[in-house]
């Protein structure tokens, strides 16, 4: 086991950890959590005897072996499976062993050094290797690729990769998500869960932190917290703590409340869509873990601009490439409603930031036509966006370049509500985190009023607090939105719906996101298979004149289930103002009975109106599902 005892921290004059206790169990898979900048990393590096503690004792089994992920992106002049390879000290000096033996020729040496090589089964350990950037998402023919021709994020893969080949007792992994996929955080979270070692893991991905950890160690207020169990029951178990603080009552009130408005809304839709009812079921667990989010820095929101027409965009007969007479999409045949929540799915490399760039109008189609609604507004959020902040400027005159009219505090506000309140808000982005830059660029897109955002992994380098408000602000936001994104939990309570980009094609997938994963287990080598055959244009005809023929029949019932959705939503509405109103205890006073009968009938009224206008919406939707399947 490891054991910190009474440890105090510091970096660079900044208390991280004061006085602290807590003990870390073999084969443990350990979630550690906290803002940015309270010494999670700065804690790796103790465990990795790269610092020491100002005060107390650490203790880890001097015999154990240790592996961590390096953060720093290398350029070296190696293939990508010698230096996955690498990564495994020992087979490397047997290896050495055998090497010097055959230049000395001395047989009784050789013969030692193989034997050695067999025993520690290093015959076995390319197979290892390969398999490991396999399932990182390298393709065969990538895997003697020099290192150094790599783009960052790959790099990162590789260092991934590195760490997990060597042999370890404890595995150190720092954001290993970040500048994954959604396919390859599935494979590492299944990897992780064979590891027989103890895993102390830092993450910001609640789904991956659910699927893999067995204790959650939380910073907080400079002291190292235990839980039992993973991501869920950490917030389960917080939250029943914070629920028993008196003075946060009628903030955790009001959080909750603002949650639950979200479950009924949808919940009152009733939908049989599978992605609605696993939103149903995620917005149903936020209302149990509101308590949680009091402590919150952020408090985001996403205004919507101007309302677009109908449909926002449409791509027709599209073909998506960057070479000439290579095509990466071709036959795209997709529209986008309003206020339309869309999540997108495929393998890396199958042409979802395509897709996004001929949206966002940064890549001309090579056939056929993008058609973007009138007033449309697009907020566009990729990771490029963040190398391209100007550095020597701060978050406020980011939104200054945008807006030069706006009063300077109305700004200053507003970036405060990003997290940079204060100085912070003066300070040039160039010192800044990953995740500042990140909230600097989502600043800038929520000031600009969209009403499309598209959002290309949005929750990289993102902390939890973040990404929980970003999740409240979407579940807000009343414009369309497309989202790309490895993190399961953001999908989840999100998307209404998906699209699958696969084999050069766009299609509607019905399913949620266990179902998707299911099919990828199911058939992995044709869900990932970049070569599959191209459809003979007989097939695509006639492909095109049924989705033409679907889109006619289908669309008088949209009109008209949109229609009913709005009446249905603003008789909600109506009738949530009127049983506030019934809320109030004076009403039910001596001498109320005139203010107190018409509301009661206005309630009638309004639940009649509500269960007329859902039977309508019910039956819509049945006619919709029948007429899409």
């Amino acid at each position: 086991m490891i054991k910190l005892s009474n440890i105090s921290l510091q970096l660079g004059g900044k208390p991280l950890l004061d006085n602290t206790s807590i003990i870390f169990n073999t084969g443990e898979r350990i979630a550690v959590i906290g803002a940015n900048g309270t010494g999670k990393t700065t804690l790796f590096r103790v465990l990795q005897h790269e610092l020491q503690v100002d005060a107390g004792s650490v203790d880890v089994p001097k015999q154990w072996r240790l592996s961590h992920m390096k953060q720093e992106i290398v350029e070296v002049d190696r293939s990508a499976i010698d230096f996955v390879l690498d990564g495994d000290q020992h087979l490397r000096d047997l290896q050495s062993d055998l090497a010097k033996a055959q230049l000395s020729e001395d047989d009784h040496a050789m013969a030692d050094a193989l034997g050695a090589l067999d025993t520690y089964h290093a015959f076995d350990k390319q197979h290892q290797a390969e398999q490991l950037l396999a399932g990182l998402g390298f393709v065969v023919n990538e895997f003697s690729k020099k290192v150094s021709e790599f783009s960052g994020g790959w790099r990162v893969r590789l260092n991934l990769a590195r760490a997990l080949m060597s042999p370890s007792d404890l595995l150190l992994l720092d954001e290993p998500t970040n500048h994954l996929d959604l396919h390859t955080c599935y494979w590492l979270e299944q990897w992780l869960k064979q590891y027989q070692g103890t895993l102390l893991l830092i993450s910001h991905d609640r789904d991956f932190m659910d699927g893999v950890a067995t204790q959650v160690v939380s910073f907080e207020q400079q002291k190292l917290i235990g839980y039992r169990g993973n991501y869920s029951q950490y917030e389960r178990q917080k939250g029943e703590r914070l629920a028993q603080q008196q003075q946060a009552f009628d903030k955790q009130q009001q959080q909750k409340e603002h949650l639950e408005s979200f479950v009924r809304r949808f919940k009152a839709k009733a939908t049989k869509a599978k992605q609605a009812q696993s939103r149903v079921k995620m917005l149903e667990k936020l209302t149990l873990t509101a308590p949680i989010s009091i402590s919150h820095r952020y408090n985001i929101s996403i205004p919507t601009g101007e309302r677009v027409s109908d449909p926002v965009v449409s791509l027709s007969e599209v073909d998506l490439g960057y070479e000439a007479g290579k095509s990466i999409l071709k036959n795209v045949n997709v529209s986008l409603q309003p206020g339309s929540r869309l999540g997108l799915l495929g393998v890396n490399g199958a042409g979802k930031s395509t897709l996004i760039k001929a949206l966002v109008g940064d890549l001309k189609p090579q056939a056929g036509e993008v058609v973007r609604g009138h007033n449309l507004r697009i907020g566009y959020f990729a990771q490029h966006q963040l190398e391209s902040l100007d550095e020597s400027a701060s978050p406020f005159l980011h939104l200054r370049r945008i807006d030069p009219e706006t009063r300077d505090q109305e700004l200053k506000n507003f970036v405060g509500r990003f997290g940079f309140s204060g100085e912070r808000a003066d300070e040039p982005v160039e010192n800044f985190s990953g995740g500042e830059k990140a909230r600097v660029a989502l600043a800038m897109i929520a000031w600009q009023k969209p009403n499309l955002l598209l959002l290309d992994e949005p929750t990289n380098h993102l902390d939890l607090e973040m990404r929980e408000s970003l999740n409240i602000a979407l579940q807000e936001y009343e414009g369309a939105v497309i989202l790309v994104s490895h993190d399961r939990y953001m999908l989840n309570s999100t998307a209404d719906e998906f699209w699958w980009v696969r084999d050069g094609r766009v299609d509607h997938y019905d399913g949620d996101l266990e179902d998707y994963f299911q099919e990828l287990l199911k058939a992995p080598s044709a869900a990932l298979n970049e070569g599959a055959p191209v459809e003979s244009v007989a097939d695509k005809k006639a492909q095109r004149q049924a989705r033409a023929a679907e889109r006619e029949k289908l669309k008088p019932l949209l009109s008209a289930f949109k229609k009913v959705e709005t009446r249905l939503e603003k008789a909600q509405n109506s009738l949530a103002e009127v049983e506030t109103q019934l809320g109030d205890p004076t009403l039910y006073e001596a001498g109320n009975k005139a203010k107190l009968q018409p509301l009661l009938k206005e309630q009638g009224r309004l639940k009649a109106e509500v269960e007329e206008a859902e039977m309508e919406w019910l039956d819509l939707s049945e006619q919709i599902e029948q007429a899409s399947g």
